[in-house]
Order: C-alpha cells, then structure tokens, then sequence
C-alpha cells in the first residue's frame, strides 16, 4: 500500500499548480454523485444548521464542500514534494503581526482552528514560517500505512506531534518550555470529557483543552485559518488573541473561555460555509435523530458484540 501511495503522491506532485483546482473540483464533484452516505450526512447537517436556505442553496454548497475536499486532497498529496521556499510561496499570511508578536511570549501560545480550507497546510506554514516547530495533538489514522504517511508529512519541517490520547500533560509541558500549540477544536468530543456550548445556535460538547491551558499559563489563543481565495491561492488569516474570562470561577472560566473559542470557530465557518468539513456528524450527541442511519449502524453493531459475547 505505501508504494501505491507514494505513486499516486508522485503523479499528483506532477500536476501543473494552476491546474490543481480544476482537478481536484473534478472528483469532487464524482465523490459527491457516488457518495450517498456523506452527500447525505453534509446535506442534513446544512439543512440542520441553516433552514431558511432553500434546497437548492444547499444542493449547490453540499456540491462545493465536495469539491472543496477534492481540491484538499490533491494539494495535501503536493505537500509532500514541497520545500520550505514553496510552502511560504503558496501562502500568503494576513495578520502577521499577531503571529509575530505571539511568538513574543514567555508562555508559549495556543493556535485554534478547524478543519477548514486546507487545515493540513497551515500547519506546516506555520513551522515554515517561524523556523521552529509548532506542537499538534493528533489522532492514529487507519490504516497504519496512512497513517505513517501523514505522520511523515505533517512532521517534515519539525512539527512535533503528540498522541491526542493523553496529550494535555505533554502540552502543558511544550507550553511552559515556550512552544506554540497548534489544536483543532471543530470536532465533537465525549460528554465525560467535554463542555456543553453553542455552535451555530446547536447545542454541542467541545474540548476544553486549549480554554484550560490558556487559564493556567496565561497563553495567548490566536484563531488562525488557512482558506482558498476565489483565484484559487491560500490565505493563512491570523486573529489578534481573543480576549478570554479569568475570575476566580475557573470552573465558570473554562465554560465562557470554550465558547469563546467555539464562537471564533463559527465565524470563519460562516465566513466560509463551503471549505468547512461538513461531514463531520457534529451534533450527533444532542441530535442523534440528524443521522438514524449511522444510529441504526451502530445499534446493529451493539447486538452483534452482546450475541458474540454470549455464544461465549
């Protein structure tokens, strides 16, 4: 499988930049035409999110979300033969004073983003750009054989990255020695290790990782976003740090200090609704009526563990 990928890595790598685009909106678009089950995931979740659009308005974004991730793709596929000198070429930074003056703290800084644009990019971008690594939680791809490509890529320019299962302690650590943490914060995460917030007026669960290390070393929490133009470039827009709750309430602080962030998240969303991943099952915890199919997967699944459990 590592050979068919490093092929398939190569033949891309070979595709003129300016034609990219077009190829990658190309099978995005058959993605989204053979893909029933994400075509459909994408278009309840815009319904869900936006009901005064009518269906032709989200036929038309849930086709671009596609593309979107086509182009995605094949530029994630690039990355891996791109050196430092491309990277900052291919990206242009808006709000590089705050990215430079972050870098200016003893504590370290905290970046937040979302799986928006190309997130994959921003990454390295940013360790290109500062000539030192940035620190990213992760979490194992199957197979392991993607898996140990995307660890290949996302590190070749120093990045460090941590296993996402236990990952706090290793990033209070990075922190305190003056690292800048890089943390997708979309994602929905388990009750018993989340808190409750409002995303696009829905409730949901997010991580309270970055709102709970910002608190305790005084770190600054930058929004960054790396998002395509309309002529098809990259911007890496970099936020001023957001302005975060600090009472004697920690417990108050870590609730208000998520949502914050979550609203952050939520505006670059909305600014760009069609380069969001949508096929996340982002409300599944509180509206699992969204996706009875996958419930019903899931449901199945359960009964055969417990009828597995008791042949034993």
């Amino acid at each position: 499988m590592e050979k068919t990928i490093s092929k398939l890595t190569g033949f891309v790598a070979c595709i003129p930049k300016n034609h990219i685009a077009f190829v990658g909106r190309f099978l995005g678009l058959l993605a989204y035409i053979l893909d029933k089950r994400h075509r459909r995931i994408v278009r309840r979740n815009l319904r869900f999110i936006y009901p005064q659009w009518p269906g032709e308005r989200v036929r038309q974004v849930s086709m671009r979300v596609f593309q979107n991730a086509g182009v995605t793709i094949l530029e994630i596929c690039q990355m891996t033969c791109l050196s430092s000198k491309d990277i900052l070429n291919r990206v242009r930074i808006r709000g590089e004073e705050n990215l430079v003056n972050a870098m200016k703290s003893p504590q370290g800084a905290i970046m937040i983003s979302a799986h928006l644009g190309n997130w994959e990019l921003a990454v390295l971008c940013v360790s290109c750009y500062l000539n030192k690594p940035l620190v990213a939680p992760a979490r194992q791809i199957f197979p392991k054989t993607l898996d140990r490509w995307m660890r290949a890529l996302r590190t070749r320019f120093g990045t460090i990255l941590l296993d996402k299962k236990g990952a706090l302690p290793k990033m209070a650590r990075m922190l305190r020695q003056g690292n800048v943490l890089g943390l997708l914060i979309d994602q929905g995460t388990k009750f018993s290790e989340g808190v409750e917030v409002t995303f696009f007026g829905k409730t949901v669960t997010a991580t309270p990782a970055a709102a709970l290390l910002a608190r305790r070393y005084n770190s600054p929490v930058l929004p960054a976003f790396c998002v395509r133009e309309g002529d098809n470039s990259l911007t890496l827009i970099v936020k001023p740090p957001l302005s975060l709750e600090k009472t004697k309430d920690s417990r108050a602080d870590l609730q208000a200090n998520t949502q914050i962030m979550t609203d952050a998240i939520e505006e670059a969303v909305r600014a760009y609704p069609e380069q969001w991943f949508w096929f996340h099952k982002r409300w599944k915890r509180h509206y699992p009526h969204l996706y009875p199919e996958d419930l019903a997967r899931r449901q199945r699944r359960r009964k055969k563990r417990l009828t597995r459990s008791i042949k034993v």
